[in-house]
């Protein structure tokens, strides 16, 4: 892997790349960065050019104060596209990563060949169902890090407290990231602006919701495939995933995972491994 920085759409982006072949693009979700892909790097690399970049407001990517709308984000990654000279890809989205690709693949569909949406249900679904019960199954941090300023003052000082409280109960296996896995993120929380970016990330929301309400009757056309894990509460155990899906996309196939929490990359890689090379396999740029 190696890793590569450049400012793209007015803002200065960190990815990291590997391997050889057709490109698939990796977007992580919260709370994590390109390094929540460790697992699938070096198997993807094996057939597929792996590009791995921090979203804005994420990891080493730039934290501005603005451009947190997913219609924005998408754009961030087309202007990536175009930096590595990549006119078409296979797109694999994990929880805001889901959105930024949902986003991408309504907006730029002559640049994406197939989708993969892991463990996300979308930002206009969440809204229109939102509620008290929806909120305790652990959409709470939702409604938080909406706040302005607030999360950011509460947080500082206390990343590792507030990451690994999501990282265990959102887990199947709360041992599941090891102590040493999750200095790595804490370290990239810690950074000047990271707790910010990744608020600014939800408060967005309204623009997102708005955005995706616009053209909601608009079905992606490129086949999608959805993997989410059966133990996560806020998701495979609050919706019917793959019916909700079906609303977004006209080619549908869903993966539920067993065993497993809300990062599922990172917690059953063996199945998401499988999965994805499955669904590449005849990818060939």
């Amino acid at each position: 892997m190696t890793h590569h920085t450049a400012v793209l759409n007015g803002i200065k982006q960190h990815w990291v790349t590997a391997g050889q072949g057709p490109p698939v693009y990796l977007l992580h979700g919260f709370p994590e960065t390109w390094y929540g892909w460790r697992k699938q790097i070096p198997v993807l690399a094996e057939r597929f050019t792996v590009i791995a970049p921090d979203l804005r407001g994420y990891g080493d990517t730039e934290k501005p104060a603005s451009g947190y709308d997913k219609r924005t984000m998408a754009n961030d990654i087309v202007a990536l596209m175009d930096h590595l000279g990549h006119e078409r890809i296979a797109l694999v989205g994990h929880d805001r990563g889901a959105r930024v690709g949902t986003r991408f693949a309504k907006d730029h569909p002559e640049r994406i060949d197939r989708f993969v949406a892991m463990d996300n249900i979308p930002t206009r679904v969440i809204a229109d169902t939102y509620d008290v019960n929806l909120a305790r199954q652990g959409y709470w941090f939702f409604t938080f890090l909406g706040v302005p300023d607030l999360p950011e003052a509460l947080i500082a000082g206390r990343e590792e407290i507030w990451l690994t409280h999501f990282y265990r109960s959102w887990s199947y296996n709360p041992g599941m990231l090891t102590p040493e896995e999750i200095a790595v993120y804490v370290r990239a929380y810690q950074q000047p602006g990271a707790v910010r970016g990744s608020c600014m990330d939800y408060r967005a929301a309204p623009q997102d919701v708005a955005q995706d309400r616009e053209d909601a009757d608009q079905l992606i056309d490129c086949p999608v495939l959805t993997l989410w894990g059966e133990d996560f509460s806020a998701v495979g155990q609050a919706y019917d995933v793959l019916d909700v899906w079906k609303g977004i996309a006209r080619d549908v196939r869903g993966v539920p995972i067993a065993q497993c929490g809300h990062l599922c990359q990172e917690e059953r890689p063996d199945v998401v491994n499988r999965e994805l090379l499955d669904f590449l396999a005849d990818w060939n740029g």
